[in-house]
């Protein structure tokens, strides 16, 4: 499990980085053709469309990976741990069930598409190639999603890793105070001490 992670890691990683550079690559081209030489290319707006759409449901597996999407877990953590981790497996559950409603959905989706043959409006492809990202995105997001269960299950973590709001909140508070800084009094706390 971990081999495939590695390289599914390393690939997604790499295509983040790929279609980031060629949406930036083709936008930037776009602009100076456009405002210096008047001129531009009539498929730029769909591409980076498209590259943007990719890059997005790439991006939403590789937020599971690193725990940045945010989740509400404050309930979940005033609970024991091995409480916390029956919490997990429910989530991860709910999550592989949706995932596989929208696997199932997008593949239907895509199939069509390719049945049907339709090309995209500017760019000389059939609309099922730019669309495939949607099966290929939630299949890599319900692989991240096992990944956490699989963790859960053998006790490496106790939930999906998510992102915790308030304490990187309080990280960056803590930060810009500065070394042995005391914050200030919450708003309205002041005038109650004097009353």
């Amino acid at each position: 499990m971990e081999r495939i992670g590695h390289i599914v890691n390393e690939l997604e990683e790499g295509i983040i980085a790929l279609l980031f550079a060629a949406m930036t690559l083709v936008t930037f081209t776009q602009v100076v053709l456009r405002y210096v030489f008047n001129t531009g290319f009539v498929w730029a707006l769909e591409l980076t469309v498209y590259l943007f759409a990719w890059l997005v449901l790439f991006g939403m597996s590789w937020g599971v990976k690193v725990g940045a999407h945010i989740g509400v877990d404050a309930f979940v953590k005033l609970f024991p741990e091995k409480v916390q981790r029956v919490f997990g497996l429910i989530v991860v559950a709910a999550g592989l069930i949706y995932g596989a409603i929208l696997l199932t959905g997008s593949w239907d989706y895509v199939s069509k598409l390719y049945m049907i043959g339709i090309e995209s409006e500017d760019l000389p492809i059939p609309q099922w190639v730019p669309m495939a990202i949607l099966p290929i995105g939630v299949a890599l997001l319900m692989f991240r999603i096992a990944q956490g269960g699989y963790r859960i299950i053998t006790g490496q973590q106790s939930g999906l890793m998510i992102g915790d709001e308030a304490q990187h909140t309080i990280e960056d508070f803590k930060e810009q105070l500065g070394p042995g800084a005391v914050p200030p009094a919450a708003p309205g706390r002041e005038q109650e001490r004097r009353a």
